[in-house]
């Protein structure tokens, strides 16, 4: 007993963490403030080897459990603290499905061992809860400090983001979580039969690829939320490994082949259209030798390669529009949130981005369909008209001139709402859809027109990057409606107060904002600056009755337009700011 305190008081001294205490109130606890890891690249390691080195375990890296696909074993090392009298027992959830193996031991003070094993690489029957993310019931004794190691050995992406839950937080959680699961697959459903109706009675190859593709992209969310191994191959670890380079290539292979069609490079380009015959064929073979290749080599091969098929599609998108194909226009626009979201799929996989909500589910894809939706059904609108003012045109040769010119109205008519629709989606694309502000990327677009007035002029312009105090406290408080409606205010709040200045403002991202001052010195921006903090603080948010303080840290910066790049490096300058003001204790102003 004594030797476990001191080796537990070894533990935390060496890695100056604090215990994961669950509170009295607590229902659920994410580990990752309070884990250490260590690489071990040979992964022959036992757990007393490894327990003997917890001087070697260092903390998580920027506070995330994402490492991108690595080689031998790692380790997790946390100390837990129940403090709830009602809860000894919770739930320990991997919160990534694709992980190969996985070995849980909790040392008790008494020096009881648990031992619990779980990963894709063993039946899912195994798992304590049947659900597609490992999971493992854990006694934990009241007031008493227990140590959890976790061992993940797998040749998929390492990801192993650790948290506890009640057996009613999860069951909230799990509920939640199939209700947007299914309302997407339940979207991905309806979109494969409404083309599917569409290819049926138009007979355009372009269907047919489309709908393969989308098939193959719904199979490729399907493994990596791990519903395919709950309930396609529960057993098999074979296709649990395979199932992603396989699924990712069909995937490629369609896309690049509705792209083909609706594009018509073979007509239009057709250097390339024998490049996207070799994608197609790289693809083809990769998912051939996927069959043979370690995951690891052949699931990373194919994660970066979707980079490329992404990349050459736009490639193909821009040739063909500055070729005169105005209907690659609608293409573009529809699919371009769309490779976006499969962009971060992959980034996710190896490591480039944090795992969050966005980065694991896409909600881009959502609006990518609709616009994909609604750009479709105004096509085969537009197509269904032309081809019957075709067949009128046949028949006004046998003098129904009254009816051709019916249905050439009707023609005008559905390109005018065409022409409606697209103005529309043209226009929404630059607002933030939650606080009416221009969003980042057309910020971007505009700043660049008012930095070449700047240079042309000779006039300072000058930036400020606003973020808003301790926002998450305020959804974790008052809730995320609450925490819009904050966001809405704030917003209002700004404009009023900035719009004098001819300020360009934008939401930057999350709870932070951006604004270009042109014609404003450091000095001048600052005292803007400092008018806008004020006002955000003298003014507190009322959502329902309830009055909810608002400040803003601002950082101030003026551009030298003079500098190559001015817009990147004025944009990190004004961050800097930003966190200078932050770290000196937030609601203040500071310049750079």
């Amino acid at each position: 007993m004594l030797g476990w305190v001191l080796t537990l008081f070894g533990c935390l001294t060496a890695a100056a963490q604090a215990p994961a205490e669950l509170a009295a109130t607590a229902s659920q606890q994410d580990l990752a403030a309070h884990m250490r890891y260590f690489h071990d690249a040979g992964g022959e390691a036992t757990v007393d080897a490894i327990r003997a080195r917890s001087a070697d375990f260092q903390p998580l890296p920027a506070g995330g459990a994402a490492f991108g696909f690595q080689t031998g074993a790692f380790w997790f090392q946390a100390v837990i603290v129940n403090r709830n009298p009602l809860e000894p027992r919770w739930l320990l959830v991997q919160d990534y499905p694709l992980s190969d193996l996985l070995d849980v031991y909790v040392h008790h003070p008494d020096g009881r061992v648990q031992h619990y094993r779980g990963g894709d690489h063993l039946p899912f029957d195994t798992r304590s809860v049947r659900h597609r993310h490992p999971n493992f019931w854990l006694t934990l004794p009241l007031d008493e400090p227990v140590e959890l190691l976790v061992r993940v050995q797998s040749q998929s992406s390492m990801q192993v983001p650790l948290a506890l839950y009640t057996p009613t937080a999860f069951s909230e959680l799990a509920r939640y979580a199939e209700l947007a699961i299914g309302l997407y697959y339940g979207i991905l459903l309806a979109l494969f039969f409404y083309n599917l109706v569409l290819w049926l009675a138009l007979r355009d190859a372009s269907y047919f690829w489309y709908l393969f593709h989308i098939s193959a992209f719904g199979l490729v969310l399907f493994t990596l939320n791990g519903l395919g191994f709950e309930y396609l191959w529960p057993n098999s670890a074979w296709l649990a490994d395979h199932s992603v380079p396989l699924s990712i290539c069909l995937a490629q292979i369609g896309m690049q082949q509705f792209s083909r069609h609706f594009l018509d490079l073979k007509r239009r380009w057709p250097a390339g259209d024998w490049v996207s015959l070799g994608v197609m064929a790289f693809f083809l073979l990769l998912g051939v030798a996927a069959t043979q290749l370690p995951y690891h080599l052949a699931t990373p091969i194919a994660s970066a390669a979707v980079f490329l098929s992404i990349g050459w599609i736009a490639v193909a998108s821009t040739m063909v529009i500055r070729l005169g194909y105005k209907p690659a226009r609608l293409f573009l626009l529809a699919w371009s949130m769309f490779l976006f979201g499969t962009a971060v799929f992959v980034a996710l996989a190896f490591g480039l981005l944090p795992k969050t909500f966005f980065t694991e589910y896409g909600v881009q894809i959502g609006s990518a369909l609709e616009m994909l939706l609604l750009s479709v059904a105004l096509g085969y609108r537009y197509a269904a008209l032309r081809n019957e003012n075709e067949r009128i045109v046949r028949e006004a040769k046998l003098q129904l001139e009254q009816k051709v010119e019916l249905r050439t109205a009707e023609l005008r008519s559905a390109l005018g709402q065409l022409e409606e629709a697209h103005v529309r989606l043209r226009e929404s694309s630059r607002l933030d859809g939650l606080t009416d502000l221009y969003n980042r990327s057309h910020f971007r677009e505009a700043f660049e027109h008012l930095l070449s007035q700047a240079r042309n002029t000779h006039r300072p312009i000058s930036l400020l990057m606003i973020d808003l105090d301790h926002f998450k406290s305020i959804n974790d408080t008052y809730g995320h409606l609450a925490g819009d409606a904050c966001l809405r205010w704030t917003s209002n709040t700004m404009a009023v107060v900035l719009a004098p200045y001819g300020a360009l403002l934008a939401r930057f991202g999350g709870e932070e904002f951006i604004a270009a001052l042109p014609g404003m010195s450091l000095v001048e921006a600052s005292v803007v600056a400092e008018e806008l903090r004020q006002s955000l603080r003298n003014q507190p948010c009322r959502v329902d009755g309830i009055e909810i303080p608002v400040s803003a840290s601002i950082g101030v910066h003026c551009v030298d337009t003079s500098a190559k790049n001015s817009i990147e490096s004025a944009l990190q300058v004004a961050d800097q700011a930003l966190y200078a003001a932050k770290a000196e204790g937030r609601d203040c102003v500071r310049m750079l």
